[in-house]
């Protein structure tokens, strides 16, 4: 790669903000999403995830069952254009089930932005979501919604998130107007005032109006005198925006307003341009840093297949690391040392796609009939590297899975293979039942529905479930599983993807009394899945 191409890339990776939105389940993220695509012009009327019958859903939520449920099952990009910006935004299920595919996420982004419900302030899963931005140094913007709805004080919020994760706000804007009583935003560097008109249900952007401090005085009296007592507060304790403490990961810029009617959503996009770090160097899995303007890497992060009904096809969502992508490039499969042709890829917003030339770091490229890629898969070109495997989560649900229709085990076992590959749902191999009952492995049970909704949709296979009752998994190796397989309560499986042992049990209380009467034997810990998860 040449002098000019290196600047080049590192200039192109300098327009670029990749980040995610993370929440807990209802706090109006996927709302949000939608809010923020408008803004930047990208689509000219917003849907509603719960809106009345007739109404679509959000661009962001293209599965059937994301429609029918009024939630976000799994993580979509969408792509676009804003100010001198490229923006890659990556919307996640909420729901705590689905957390294996925010994690796969957050390990393709360079920020997150934490929505609060206004009324609820940190909720469990907001709190897990954060931690794993916190293990992966992701720095966080916080913006608390539905400031339209009645809900808790400004700065009783600002002190449960210090108090609870940590984190020391900045507020970048502050609201005129209790929570329920929204009147208008002021800019805390600058005072400025902006007043809001919302557009019926929300469709379209809310009518802005900047209104000097001298009419704000007397047109939102009392409000404006409230606001203005709490910002010179914050300004006795010195929170003001600091971008390496943001960096660092130990402040959060927070900026309040309303996505479901489109207030103070603008500001938050201009905030991300503004604020949000562009991407850079990563570290390998020997800990070694690769630069941005270095020979290609990238990193797949999802799997997906369906997106396109008419196209039984699959896309592996790739996150671009270092280096310039052109479409029809040659890879190496770091894993396995194998050849990857990248003739069709494509630029994804939402459910629609199109064909792309050239990517840059930041974005995220959907390669088409990627069936030899798994989420946490490396691909590069020249200089060799591999980036960290993404971890999968403790399963807490299990159960055995059987074709419900003789004549459909084909169609059965290759739709397992495909759930399996894109990590929808963990997918392991029991000696005492073999290849024609695999057990299906979740954090969470509605990862059973999807799994079986798809099996039955997409691969006209008709399953039935059969619970077990484990809750609790651990690693353990062959001389582990020859003691664990002659006791009671306890059963050793073999997870199809990586050809791990893991160990289940019927509870935390026999995992403890087998450790007690077998302390030499490995019983590794997963990474949690859920906030009550194994220790």
């Amino acid at each position: 790669m040449s002098a000019t191409s290196h600047g080049a890339v590192a200039g192109e990776a300098g327009r670029r903000r990749t980040f995610a939105v993370i929440s807990h389940p209802d706090a109006g993220k996927s709302t949000l999403t939608e809010a923020l695509a408008l803004h930047a012009e990208v689509i000219d009327e917003a849907g509603a995830v719960h809106g009345k019958a007739g109404r679509r859903g959000v661009t962001s939520d293209w599965m059937e069952m994301e429609r029918k449920r009024g939630i976000s099952i799994t993580s979509a990009v969408l792509k676009f254009a804003y100010r001198d910006s490229v923006i890659n935004l990556l919307d996640t299920p909420g729901h705590g089930d689905f957390s294996e595919d925010t994690y796969r996420v957050l390990a393709a982004v360079d920020a997150a932005v934490m929505l609060l419900d206004a009324a609820k302030g940190l909720e469990p899963q907001t709190l897990k979501l954060f931690d794993v931005c916190r293990s992966r140094r992701i720095p966080v913007l916080t913006f608390v919604n539905k400031w339209d709805r009645p809900g808790r004080e400004a700065l009783e919020l600002l002190d449960e998130v210090e108090q609870t994760i940590g984190l020391r706000p900045m507020p970048v804007t502050w609201p005129v107007g209790v929570a329920g009583e929204l009147r208008g935003l002021v800019e805390c560097a600058t005072g400025e005032f902006t007043r809001f008109r919302r557009t019926a249900g929300g469709a379209t952007r809310a009518e802005a109006e900047i209104v000097p401090a001298e009419r704000a005085a007397v047109e939102e009296a009392p409000h404006w005198a409230n606001a203005q007592d709490e910002l010179a507060l914050l300004d006795e304790i010195g929170a003001k925006y600091d971008e390496a403490a943001f960096l660092a990961g130990v402040a959060t810029p927070v900026l309040f307003g309303a996505a479901l009617p489109n207030v103070g959503v603008a500001r938050l996009l201009d905030a991300l341009v503004e604020l949000a770090p562009s991407p850079a160097e990563r570290t390998d899995v020997d800990g070694r840093p690769r630069a941005v303007d270095a020979p290609f890497s990238g990193l797949v992060f999802k799997v997906q297949a369906g997106m396109d009904p008419s196209h039984r096809d699959r896309m592996a969502f790739m996150r671009v690391c270092s280096g310039r992508f052109e479409r029809g490039m040659v890879l190496t499969h770091a894993g396995t040392g194998k050849p990857f042709a990248t003739k069709y890829a494509q630029s994804v917003f939402g459910q629609q796609r199109t064909t792309i030339e050239e990517a840059f770091p930041g974005d995220i490229v959907g390669l088409v009939n990627a069936g030899a890629l798994r989420p946490g898969d490396t691909l590069y070109a020249e200089d060799p590297v591999e980036y960290p495997p993404i971890p999968s989560f403790a399963p807490e649900h299990f159960a055995v899975v059987r074709c419900a229709e003789a004549g459909k085990h084909k169609q059965f076992r290759r739709g397992i293979s495909q759930l399996d590959s894109e990590g929808v749902i963990q997918v392991l191999r029991s000696d005492l039942r073999g290849d024609q009952a695999p057990v299906l492995a979740a954090v969470g049970p509605l990862q059973f529905e999807v799994a079986t909704h798809r099996l039955e949709s997409e691969f006209r296979a008709p399953v039935t479930l059969e619970p077990l009752g484990y809750s609790v998994t651990r690693r353990t190796d062959a001389a582990g599983a020859e003691v664990l397989d002659r006791q009671s309560e306890v059963e050793v499986l073999t997870r199809n993807a990586d050809g791990a042992l893991l160990a289940v049990f019927g509870s935390k209380w026999r995992l403890e009394t087998i450790r007690r009467r077998y302390p030499e034997i490995v019983l590794e810990a997963l990474p949690a899945g859920s906030a009550d998860a194994a220790d």
